[in-house]
């Protein structure tokens, strides 16, 4: 057996776990799954802004173009600013942080969304997400524009008015009803998996 050395890694094995985990997780509980991915990926966002500075720190178009572009770079993804504008910016990336096998879940692609919108929303008041291009849905490459103000005709993912968690206490802290709620999709979930492989034993007998 020649071993194909290099193709498995950690990243690899954590992408692909993730992304079987979202898809079982949008099939089993429907349109709810992205509201979660968003509401994680908005306090992901606020937990990524403490490694660039003071969260109340004021920052300008550029500087967010770039923290966007070096947060997405760290974990995995090959992005880079195509313009920087007074009210929007675009960014491409040929490489998704989740690999190919985000196409087993593009729901996934609400995480850029939500990080993305949810850092704009909190520096600069409101923030538009169009995901112009996805790499999930087979495009070669992902195209996002994230506005700053709301006299953008383009459709997209409106992120505004998000509380900012005070410097001592952590964005993760989710509110009693935010995991009664996700708990009770999840127990739905996973007492639908249990249910298909009960009848896939049986099935198979």
């Amino acid at each position: 057996m020649a071993l194909k050395k290099g193709q498995l890694s950690g990243h690899v094995f954590l992408a692909k776990l993730i992304t079987q985990y979202a898809m079982i997780h949008e099939k089993t509980v429907g349109p709810v799954a992205e509201e979660y991915i968003k509401q994680i990926g908005i306090r992901t966002g606020e937990w990524m802004e403490d490694f660039y500075g003071d969260k109340h720190e004021k920052w300008t178009v550029e500087e967010y173009a770039e923290v966007i572009i070096d947060l997405k770079n760290s974990i995995g993804g090959h992005f880079e600013i195509i313009s920087v504008h007074p009210d929007h910016v675009v960014v491409s990336a040929t490489q998704c942080p989740f690999g190919d096998v985000v196409q087993d879940a593009p729901h996934l692609c609400k995480m850029t969304s939500s990080v993305f919108g949810g850092i704009a929303a909190r520096k600069f008041g409101y923030g538009k997400v169009s995901l112009r291009q996805r790499i999930a849905l087979g495009h070669p490459m992902c195209e996002v524009a994230v506005y700053f103000t709301k006299h953008s005709e383009e459709n997209g993912d409106v992120y505004e008015d998000l509380p900012i968690t005070p410097s001592y206490g952590n964005p993760f802290n989710w509110e009693e009803e935010t995991i009664y709620m996700l708990n009770q999709e999840l127990r739905r979930s996973d007492e639908m998996i249990e249910t298909l492989l009960a009848e896939l034993e049986e099935l198979r007998k």
